[in-house]
Parts: structure tokens; C-alpha cells; sequence
């Protein structure tokens, strides 16, 4: 089962809609409706941070789930739930130069993790104001992919555990190959050695 923590974001159903096509069951509860203890008695199989308005420190519980269970549990974060993974580590989240609000951009990646054997040139949806400065990425996150216009950052993993963060939107239509990010991070939970490190 997959934990999905809706930050206060429509596109909360359109990721759980996405799961249910892929036929994985899926928990929605909200950012403030759930605590450490009650995820820990739950144990589910992966936590998904959705997307959502604010700034990763007012994301309810969010920040707190990624500092708790990073090295026992995979951690996919969107957008917001992406700046949250950033903030949990020690990365600073600055307001982007230009707002992206419904708009596409090309990535490229490392071909590493979730990326492996995707095509490097992907089209993907965005929606955020702000941004993990690039310059404050902690040794233990990697970056993963960058938007071809203006060099943000679009991915991070971390370098040990199963934990990534797409700064754009999997479950958008307009995000090419986003079921398929969505499937592999799901593959990642079959795997019960939750140490191993991401496969690269």
C-alpha cells in the first residue's frame, strides 16, 4: 500500500487516480490529519508528498515524514512534496525567476534511478513559483534533471535510499512518460532490502 500525503492540491486525485489504473492501492490522508506514529503503525509500502500551495515548512506533516523515514521507507515527492524532500536535507527553496504555472519545458536527465533507459529529452508540465537552489544541494541528493530553458531544477535522488523529487508533474497529461516515472518508482517498492541503494 502507498501512503499519499495530499497537500491541499487538486492534482492529489489525479495522482490517485494514476495509481489506480497502475492497480495499487492507495491511503489518501491530508498533511495535518495524520501523525509519525499512526505511518509507522500503518507501514505502508512507499509515501508519496503530492503536490500543493506554500513553501515545504508549511506543509503540515510533510517535512517530518522525509526526516523520519527516509532510510526505512521510499519517498516520492511532487512539486511542493519535491521542495520538501529538498528542505529535509538542508537545501534552500528560493522563488524561480519566472512563475511556472501550466507550463511545459524539456528536461533532461542523468539516466540514472527512476530515469534509467528513459529518453534524455522529455516534455513535462509545470506548476511552481519556487524552487531548491541548485547551489544548496547536500551531498547526499543528486541532480537529476534540469529544464532545458533555464537550467532549474527538475529532479533530485538521494545517493543511498529510494528517495526522489520531481519539481513537475508526473500525473499531468502533458508530462510525457509520466505514468511510466509513476511505475517505477512503484517497482521500487517490490524490493524489501530498503537499504539498497536506488539503482543507477
Amino acid at each position: 500500500m502507498i501512503l499519499l500525503i495530499d497537500n491541499y492540491d487538486s492534482f492529489t486525485y489525479n495522482l490517485y487516480q494514476m495509481l489506480r489504473e497502475l492497480e495499487i492501492e492507495t491511503l489518501v490522508k491530508r498533511n495535518d490529519e495524520i501523525t509519525i506514529e499512526e505511518i509507522r503503525e500503518m507501514d505502508p509500502q512507499g509515501i508519496i508528498l503530492s503536490p500543493g500551495p506554500g513553501a515545504p515548512d508549511s506543509a503540515g506533516i510533510c517535512l517530518e515524514v522525509v526526516k523520519e523515514f527516509f532510510t526505512s521507507i521510499p519517498i516520492l515527492g511532487i512539486c511542493l512534496g519535491h521542495q520538501v524532500i529538498g528542505a529535509a536535507f538542508g537545501a534552500e527553496i528560493k522563488k524561480a525567476k519566472t512563475v511556472k504555472h501550466g507550463k511545459t519545458s524539456s528536461i533532461t536527465h542523468n539516466g540514472t534511478g527512476i530515469f534509467k533507459n528513459m529518453n534524455n529529452s522529455m516534455t513535462v508540465m509545470r506548476y511552481h513559483s519556487l524552487l531548491i537552489d541548485l547551489e544548496s544541494i547536500p551531498d547526499c541528493l543528486e541532480q537529476a534533471a534540469v529544464a532545458v530553458e533555464d537550467g532549474a531544477l527538475m529532479a533530485v535522488q538521494h545517493k543511498e535510499y529510494p528517495v526522489i523529487g520531481l519539481q513537475f508533474h508526473p500525473e499531468s497529461i502533458a508530462t510525457q512518460s509520466g505514468i511510466e516515472l509513476i511505475k517505477r518508482f512503484a517497482q521500487i517498492l517490490n524490493r524489501r532490502d530498503l537499504h539498497e541503494k536506488v539503482p543507477s
